[in-house]
């Protein structure tokens, strides 16, 4: 059995196949998620998993060296903000309209749904490498 902290099978899979500059997407239970993403949906019921002890739970695992959030953190969460960049308190931050940040999804690798219930809980995070 599988010691380190990430147990989900599927969202384990993605991390491990992830390469330098990729993308993985966490956010909260209502975000869109374009056809053809792959969704991991951890959702169980409100607030459980929250954004972030999915997020926690993940940078245990992947290294990550920029992320991209929704403009609208500022205004309508900055709590949530606050404890990203508590978080990740080195890395590069890029802001984008919220509908621009939807559209990438597309690009990720996987979008991880959380339970989340509060506005703009979504991130993009592109991995960095270990050397």
């Amino acid at each position: 059995m599988k010691k380190t902290t990430v147990i989900n099978s599927e969202l384990s899979t993605v991390i491990a196949g992830m390469g330098h500059m990729d993308w993985l997407s966490i956010g909260d239970a209502g975000m869109p998620v374009p056809m053809g993403t792959k969704k991991i949906d951890l959702a169980l019921t409100k607030q459980l998993p929250s954004f972030q002890d999915v997020l926690k739970n993940i940078l245990a695992e992947l290294e990550v060296q920029k992320i991209y959030l929704a403009d609208e953190i500022k205004t309508e969460n900055p709590e949530q903000l606050a404890a990203i960049k508590e978080l990740l308190p080195n890395v590069e931050i890029e802001y984008m309209p919220h509908s621009q940040l939807k559209k990438d999804l597309a690009q990720t690798h996987a979008f991880v749904r959380t339970g989340e219930m509060t506005p703009f809980s979504n991130i993009i995070l592109e991995s960095g490498v270990t050397f």
